[in-house]
């Protein structure tokens, strides 16, 4: 699985020796990197550098966003959908769906992930953007829209690499996208007309394409969803549970390392020229986004640890809750205000601060398992099971 690969996975643990036992006979005090191979200790630096590389292919070489821009349909990048898939289908052909069924009855996950999304993230954004962009309405519209895309995709990925609970990341992400399709444009509206003008604040119109927001779910979630989906039950009636965890699995989990840098490359080689070219508005930007990331994360998990979800599912619950689809919202964006906008330079500001920080909270959230959640140990031994 990615986790094993990249990260500590608890479930992936293996017996260790009795020397190995005196010298460390608490396992959840190991080190991040002490569990780690030499390439995987550096998963930031990889993913740092498909930033840069990004940012420099965007910056200096003539061209290449008008071809990667021509390659779309409705608004979608074909590109982008298709790291998204390479990243997103090992991590969905991982989860065991017939146990997706205990993270619905989980009503503390659910109402709390329902209101962590839905009410307290765009009303935080919103606060914000006003906030730290007072004077630049472009920028905090752009802001306000890039907190009503609730992540679907990438959040994944941060979710596995963190050891959090794949089944309940799937089931919140699914039920993040049925809020988007139906709610996207009513919480528009809100934070952007109706609030501003009770609060006495200037208001912004924009109308939100509809088929736009169910075109994004359905590429960056649906299909994936659909492909992990199948592979699992026709591999596992083919060929046996044991073949497809044992042998397929392994296999296939790195390429979700590689679609997640293929996709953070592309990201930035489409929008390396906008981010070089102005950097004190990247700057403005930047800041009320880190303070998002950060506060929300921390909310999440301290929210998760009050009522009692255990590691796994708070891990799960704070990063859905602090990631954010900037796919959709610079789609969003580019549609209502023009590719040239302020508002689209506020979308794509984006990844560039979550990527970092996510990578970041992913060591926090593994810190925080050892310090606050002491009962969350990886276990001696793993069952045919517990893949």
């Amino acid at each position: 699985m990615l986790a094993a690969w990249v990260l500590p996975d608890p479930r992936r643990s293996t017996v260790r020796t009795e020397v190995q036992a005196v010298r460390r006979p608490d396992p959840s005090d190991d080190t991040v990197r002490s569990r780690l191979s030499t390439l995987d200790r550096f998963l930031p630096v990889w993913i740092l550098a498909a930033m840069l590389v990004g940012l420099l292919l965007g910056r200096f070489v003539p061209g290449i966003a008008g071809v990667l821009d021509a390659a779309e349909v409705a608004n979608i990048s074909l590109p982008i959908a298709l790291g998204l898939l390479v990243m997103m289908y090992p991590v969905l052909a991982k989860v065991r769906y017939g146990e997706t069924g205990t993270v619905l009855r989980d009503r503390r996950l659910m109402v709390t992930s329902l209101l962590l999304n839905w009410l307290a993230a765009p009303a935080l954004m919103f606060v914000l953007a006003w906030v730290f962009l007072p004077d630049l309405p472009e920028y905090r519209t752009g802001l306000i829209i890039v907190g009503l895309a609730r992540c679907i995709a990438m959040v994944m990925i941060w979710n596995d690499l963190a050891c959090g609970d794949r089944e309940a990341a799937a089931v919140l992400v699914l039920l993040n996208s049925v809020f988007q399709v139906l709610a996207f444009g009513a919480l528009g509206w809100f934070y952007l007309q109706w609030l501003p003008d009770r609060l006495g604040l200037s208001t912004t119109s924009a109308e939100f394409s509809f088929q736009a927001i169910t075109a994004s779910v359905l590429v960056f979630l649906g299909i994936p969803l659909l492909t992990g989906f199948l592979t699992r039950v026709i591999g596992e009636k083919a060929k046996g549970r044991a073949w497809y965890k044992e042998r397929f699995l392994p296999r296939l989990g790195p390429w979700a390392l590689y679609g997640l840098l293929f996709t953070i490359a592309l990201l930035f080689a489409l929008q390396g020229e906008e981010i070089t070219s102005n950097p004190w508005d990247v700057a403005r930007i930047a800041l009320p986004l880190l303070a998002y990331f950060l506060v929300v994360f921390a909310a999440g998990m301290i929210i998760g640890r009050l009522i009692g979800l255990g590691y796994a599912r708070t891990a799960t619950l704070a990063f859905t809750a602090a990631g954010n689809n900037f796919e959709l919202a610079i789609a969003v964006a580019i549609g209502t205000f023009g590719v040239s906008s302020g508002q689209v330079l506020a979308g794509v500001v984006g990844p560039l601060i979550e990527v970092p920080v996510l990578v970041a909270l992913v060591y926090a959230a593994l810190w925080s398992r050892r310090r606050f959640f002491p009962d969350a140990r990886p276990p001696a031994r793993v069952t045919p099971e517990a893949e």
